[in-house]
């Protein structure tokens, strides 16, 4: 899978392409704005070109609504039947009055029980991300300590989470990996993944031959789980 760029008059499109064993090209727009081209393995850049062409209206219409889309789930409200994304998969907002403020995952459900009312977005919101702060920390410090068992390091790097707009993790010589706290929405093998990568960079700096086969030792489709996470959670 690479990513190419198709630009038509003052429009410009970044696109996954996925060359395969198939004889038709198919064209699709992810929830997150993922555009994936899957093609034959000899259908060459100029059909690719026209191909997009002939769908660059259907693509826009497609970016324009999975947009609203996007702003509506961001914009969130923290009340009763909102849905949140919490270690791959989507969990239904529910909102109880107690006396112990707490939150809880059960049923497929995140509860919260506030003291407050319902619908005070507000401390919905403090009490949700407060919780999801320590479940982050928590799973994190959990899979690093795993992932870590499977590497002969002589340590286990620190761990630090930081909001990074284009990476989901990074290696410092300093011994300590940083991930995104945004992760925490990924499935726990899309996390091993990212963790194992950052790993990997202890014994290997560059993206080199020897690193990608220390990374397919751990991880053997680790090709496969980065593709669910660039397609699912970016």
């Amino acid at each position: 899978m690479i990513i190419n760029t198709f630009k038509y008059g003052k429009y410009s499109y970044d696109y996954y392409l996925i060359r395969q064993d198939r004889k038709t090209v198919a064209l699709t727009v992810q929830p997150s704005l993922s555009i994936i081209l899957k093609c034959p393995f000899d259908y060459d850049a100029a059909k690719i070109e026209r191909f997009l062409k002939r769908k660059w209206l259907w693509l826009e219409k497609q970016l324009q609504y999975f947009k609203k889309h996007k702003q509506r789930i961001e914009n969130k409200e923290y009340v009763s039947g909102e849905s949140f994304l919490y270690l791959g998969r989507q969990y239904k907002l529910l909102v109880k009055t107690a006396k112990d403020q707490q939150i809880r995952l059960e049923k497929g459900r995140i509860t919260v029980y506030t003291n407050k009312s319902p619908q005070d977005r507000s401390t919905n919101k403090k009490l949700l991300e407060k919780w999801l702060e320590q479940r982050t920390k928590s799973v994190f410090t959990s899979r690093l300590e795993e992932m870590s068992e499977k590497f002969n390091h002589d340590f286990v790097p620190d761990l630090i989470t930081r909001k990074m707009p284009k990476r989901w993790g990074s290696y410092l010589k300093s011994k300590k990996i940083i991930l995104n706290p945004l992760l925490i929405k990924a499935s726990k093998d899309c996390i091993d993944y990212v963790i194992a990568h950052e790993l990997c960079h202890i014994k290997h700096k560059n993206h080199d031959k020897k690193f990608f086969r220390l990374q397919e030792s751990i991880i053997p489709n680790w090709k496969a789980v980065k593709e669910k996470l660039e397609l699912r959670f970016l």
